[in-house]
């Protein structure tokens, strides 16, 4: 069965993957991006495909944009646009930090909201997430994406209780390390601020930490499971992959309730 499905940032990386593959499966999507320029882009996409899509700018941080919302109708919302910056959470600009709570936690309950308002005004609908796997597991330098993602998880485990009652069901994805360059553009923001001479941490530590973006998974995978997951009636609450990601959030959650300091 056909969805009309709206998913948010649909500009770059994975969801700009998933809704042109969500479209060829022959679901109306309705695919706002961030910027102007992202537009254009994004149409030169969906026709070098043959798909269509529904593309306007929307900054999820602008009001005005933010309006929009409420002149479409669609059975599955998917939270997905989000901002990326690591740093060591020690030392980390606080106006860096609030920068990633505005977009990746209120705008995003933001939009989330309007479309919970919608879905239970029709009595059914679903609210996808797009959580990461730093949603589980916390990894040194990547703290303040990390901490946004912990957020998300528990506005949607939270919503997913309060909004069951009236037919709206809440889930989030999980990916892994994708290679999309969001990740890569993270590791790269906090040389903008770090100065060894007046920062503690040690430059060395992190760019041994950045090395692991130097394997990343292929972003094809995660779209397509994406693209499998999105549409389905039932699934699970949270969808982690690939497989391997999964494994690594169970057992540094396990390890948590082990770990004596």
């Amino acid at each position: 069965m056909t969805k009309t499905i709206f998913i948010t940032g649909a500009g770059s990386g994975l969801a700009k993957g998933t809704a042109l593959g969500l479209a060829k499966k022959g679901h109306r999507v309705i695919a706002p991006v961030e910027t102007a320029p992202q537009v254009t882009s994004l149409m030169e996409a969906a026709e070098a495909e043959n798909v269509k899509l529904e593309i306007f700018k929307m900054d999820i941080k602008n009001p005005q944009d933010l309006a929009q919302m409420y002149d479409y109708d669609f059975d599955i919302f998917v939270a997905n646009a989000a901002v990326n910056e690591g740093g060591p959470l020690g030392e980390v600009p606080m106006m860096n930090f609030r920068e990633l709570f505005e977009v990746n936690v209120f705008s995003t309950l933001e939009t989330a909201q309007i479309a919970a308002r919608k879905f239970v005004e029709n009595g059914k609908g679903k609210i996808i997430f797009l959580s990461s796997m730093a949603g589980i597991m916390s990894t040194p330098y990547v703290g303040p994406y990390t901490a946004t993602k912990h957020t998300i998880e528990a506005i949607a485990k939270t919503m997913r209780k309060e909004l069951e009652g009236f037919g709206v069901q809440v889930a989030t994805i999980n990916p892994g390390a994708f290679a999309t360059g969001f990740n890569d553009r993270s590791a790269e923001a906090k040389w903008k601020w770090y100065d060894e001479k007046i920062h503690f941490t040690k430059k060395e530590d992190m760019e041994e930490a950045d090395q692991a973006l130097e394997d990343q998974y292929d972003p094809k995978d995660m779209i397509d499971k994406m693209v499998e997951i999105i549409p389905q009636d039932h699934h699970k609450f949270r969808t982690a992959y690939p497989p391997e990601t999964e494994k690594q959030m169970k057992e540094e959650e396990q390890m948590h309730w082990d770990l004596e300091i």
